[in-house]
């Protein structure tokens, strides 16, 4: 199945329409550097020099309304174009038109409407006047019932977004778990979420590390599942040692305020994307040269 993440990415790095890249990831497997080919081959992609252009700075945010919130990820080329009010203020209305369209799916997204446009005509048309490629890179609507909670929290006006649900206890406690996800960069929320490969793949990793450093096998296998553990407390938002009392863990923070963490995502801007290399004041002297 190809992921609306997978088709964003291959339209950021070739600049051809939502369909196009859909079709070529389904032709070419989900095999992003086969895609981008298979674009150049049939001349969708556009010239080489444009699809270049790398879109990883931007900023992420939250809105929420009533039992209802958004998070999402929207890129620019440059931070300069982060303090810019307009590009703020788009970030705001595709947020609140996700909320009203009540969806997760990007693609769907792309057609609700902003102001008699379609998202992904707004975001066009946004580029065009700001002067850099725009995208809205990923986004995600959460709902909650009347017993749970919304604990939000942006770290440097945004580079950082945590969303998480806690149920039965308050807002205050809430918004500690999200501040804790953004410090802490917890991969999961729990073990349980931890996919069978990763910790399989972790523990074949910590074994040879126990073997090289002299240790027979059985004493490896219990140096593995100590480590293993570790690892849950380190990547695992709930078995993460709260930041403001690391004699107990989060999971026992929220229950000893009545409650349970049900859900967490957190976005970084630019995570596991390409960086540019150059900073803006050399990408200034490439448009006055006509590079």
């Amino acid at each position: 199945m190809i992921s609306a993440k997978d088709v964003n990415e291959l339209r950021s790095k070739t600049g051809a329409g939502m369909m196009d890249c859909k079709k070529a990831l389904t032709e070419c497997n989900g095999d992003m550097e086969a895609a981008i080919d298979w674009l150049r081959e049939k001349g969708i992609a556009k010239a080489a020099k444009k699809a270049d252009r790398i879109a990883a700075e931007g900023l992420a945010n939250i809105f929420t309304d009533g039992n209802k919130a958004v998070i999402l990820e929207v890129n620019c080329e440059t931070d300069f174009v982060t303090k810019n009010a307009e590009f703020v203020e788009m970030i705001e209305n595709v947020g609140k038109a996700i909320l009203k369209g009540d969806t997760s799916d990007i693609d769907k997204i792309n057609e609700l409407d902003v102001d008699g446009q379609t998202v992904a005509e707004y975001i066009v048309a946004k580029t065009a006047k700001i002067g850099e490629k725009l995208s809205l890179r990923r986004a995600e609507l959460v709902t909650k019932t009347d017993t749970e909670n919304f604990g939000t929290y942006l770290h440097m006006g945004g580079k950082i977004a945590v969303l998480v649900v806690v149920e039965g206890a308050n807002e205050d406690v809430a918004k500690d778990v999200a501040m804790q996800a953004a410090a802490m960069r917890p991969e999961y929320l729990n073990k349980d979420q931890v996919p069978a490969e990763v910790i399989e793949k972790e523990r074949e990793i910590l074994k040879e590390q126990a073997i090289n450093e002299g240790k027979p096998a059985d004493i490896a296998e219990k140096m593995v599942n100590g480590r293993i553990q570790k690892y849950y407390k380190e990547n695992c938002l709930i078995h993460q040692a709260f930041v403001k009392d690391g004699d107990i863990d989060v999971e026992t923070y929220v229950k000893n305020n009545g409650g349970s963490v049900k859900s967490m995502i957190r976005y970084e801007v630019g995570e596991g994307m390409e960086k540019r290399s150059e900073n803006f004041a050399e990408e200034v002297a490439k448009q006055v040269n006509g590079e």
